[in-house]
């Protein structure tokens, strides 16, 4: 099994994670994005969710990922039906690249968006990457461009970040400026590179 040296990154939706990620990959901490590895597996497996959630679905031979986000946040059984597909296919990949990272004998991150929710990756420590609520709703609807119901939708769906804080090893705040999440980021990094595994 891997995960030995793994540090979950998450937080919830629009909270920041991905400038997050990137400043730690500037500092040459190494990282699986489960994200990448989600849209990898959902194009693989296209075929069968063309078949779940129906043709329409499929654009020009990829799965409309904002079309099946529409379907699968609204109904949770169709999301149910998603992940039981896709979370074994993902874990299992998530799984091989970790215990390749292992071997370098040093912590790296593993952007896991639904870390808590799931509860299945044995990962011991966590980062939790920290914006208000209200900050959260502002980014989906500007950012994203989701309706105000849609971006509670999506939020509605995670455990509240507030929540996520008080079960983290590690915390971020991203409330506050760049310059400060850069601060926040350069703390958090010194913490983690000396803590022991």
């Amino acid at each position: 099994m891997g995960f030995r040296y793994a540090v979950v990154l998450t937080g919830s939706i629009s909270t920041g994670k991905s400038t997050v990620l990137k400043l730690f990959s500037s500092w040459g901490i190494q990282s699986i994005d489960a994200d990448k590895i989600a849209h990898q597996i959902l194009e693989e497996q296209s075929v069968k969710v063309a078949e779940m959630f129906g043709r329409s679905l499929i654009v020009e031979g990829k799965v409309d990922r904002k079309a099946l986000g529409t379907i699968v946040f609204s109904d949770v059984s169709k999301r149910q039906e998603l992940e039981a597909l896709l979370h074994p296919l993902i874990y299992t990949e998530i799984e091989r690249l970790s215990l390749q990272k292992d071997l370098l004998g040093k912590p790296y991150l593993v952007d896991i968006p639904l870390f808590f929710e799931g509860g299945r990756y044995p990962i011991k420590k966590s980062l939790v990457v920290y914006a208000t609520a209200e900050q959260q709703l502002d980014r989906l609807m500007h950012r994203e461009g989701y309706s105000r119901q849609e971006a509670l939708n999506r939020i509605a769906t995670q455990i509240p970040v507030e929540e996520k804080r008080k079960m983290a090893t590690y915390v971020i705040d991203n409330s506050g400026t760049l310059t400060q999440l850069k601060q926040e980021c350069e703390r958090v990094k010194e913490e983690i590179l000396s803590d022991s595994y």
